[in-house]
């Protein structure tokens, strides 16, 4: 096994243990994040539509094809479903659709949400929503992952600042504790450095 791939083993088992998580072999799914990016959601009804297998947005269905997640809503901020896969798309504890740090997707219930203020946190990067969605490149098939949403002071205010899901289909995915996310970016990032050399 080469060193860099040695390293990048240890460091997910890191963040997996500093998140409260199973460590993670080379034989489990890994998690595919985007890394951090800046994608404003709009305070309007189209609101933005995200692919999250090829990275592409927009505030139009039909310029990001394929579209996983859409976050939208002009006065508040509220969550619609693709067609695929059926009976809804996001995920919810006791009705909340803002996750908690370690909170595990895979489970459901699956739905929607109707614009509304209410659970997300104003003035933070700590809201998270858990989703499902086909796959394309994998047979269509059902994979899990989150978003990361930074809102304002103000819930018209908010943009995606990260998302990442399994790459194994039907394989839950835990929302990280904000440490062992960023530690194990820096450790992704340093290993990308090491390799361009």
């Amino acid at each position: 096994m080469i060193l860099s791939k040695k390293l990048e083993l240890h460091l997910a088992a890191i963040a997996a243990a500093g998140a409260g998580m199973a460590v993670a072999s080379e034989s489990q799914a890994a998690v595919v994040s985007s890394g951090p990016v800046n994608i404003t959601i709009p305070a309007t009804t189209a609101g933005v539509y995200l692919n999250v297998v090829t990275g592409v947005s927009s505030t139009t269905p039909a310029s990001a094809p394929g579209w996983d997640v859409n976050p939208w809503g002009s006065t508040s901020l509220g969550l619609f479903n693709p067609a695929a896969p059926a009976g809804g798309v996001y995920t919810n504890i006791a009705g909340n659709y803002n996750l908690p740090v370690g909170a595990v997707v895979g489970g459901g219930p699956w739905g929607s949400l109707s614009p509304t203020a209410l659970n997300w946190n104003l003035n933070s990067d700590n809201n998270y929503v858990g989703f499902r969605f086909q796959n394309e490149t994998n047979g269509n098939a059902t994979h899990f992952g989150y978003m990361q949403i930074r809102i304002g002071a103000t819930i018209t205010t908010r943009s995606i600042i990260a998302y990442a899901y399994e790459n194994v289909a039907n394989t839950n995915i835990t929302v990280p504790t904000p440490g062992a996310a960023s530690l194990l970016a820096v450790g992704a990032a340093g290993l990308l450095g090491r390799r361009r050399k």
